[in-house]
């Protein structure tokens, strides 16, 4: 039983290294795209094309390693997780569907930004972590 749980955790911890080292990669090709763009291909529009799309290839694969992660998670962990998404994704939607308007509408004196929607999920997403793991557990 004990080298079963061993196992379990092992396998766990390879599957975090390896979301961190996707997660890590996936965030500097994004900074390779917006910079390189920039200031080491003078705006090119075929090799931006290129990183672009090996940074959406880079994206789709911290994303199956996620989907790995969370089969190797227990029912609790799962619950948690998939409840602080649901509210995520729910913040966000209604969130960002009104940022938009007040940015057409022009209540908001300043172009809607995608960065400040990114900031708010990321933060939902946190705070309900929080909230869940402290709920439940």
């Amino acid at each position: 039983m004990k080298t079963t749980q061993n196992e379990s955790r092992m396998r766990r911890m390879r599957v975090l290294r390896q979301l961190s080292l996707w997660t890590l990669f996936w965030v500097l090709t994004k900074a390779l795209v917006v910079f390189g763009h920039k200031s080491l291909w003078s705006g090119t529009p075929w090799i931006t094309a290129v990183f672009l799309a090996l940074n959406l290839l880079v994206g789709i694969g911290m994303v199956w390693t996620y989907k790995h992660l969370m089969t190797l998670m227990d029912e609790l962990e799962r619950k948690i997780q998939l409840e602080s998404m649901g509210i995520t994704l729910g913040l966000t939607l209604v969130a960002g569907i009104g940022y938009s308007v007040m940015d057409i509408t022009n209540l908001i004196p300043w172009d809607a930004e995608i960065g400040i929607l990114i900031f708010f999920t990321g933060a939902c997403y946190i705070i309900s972590m929080i909230v869940n793991t402290r709920r439940y557990c």
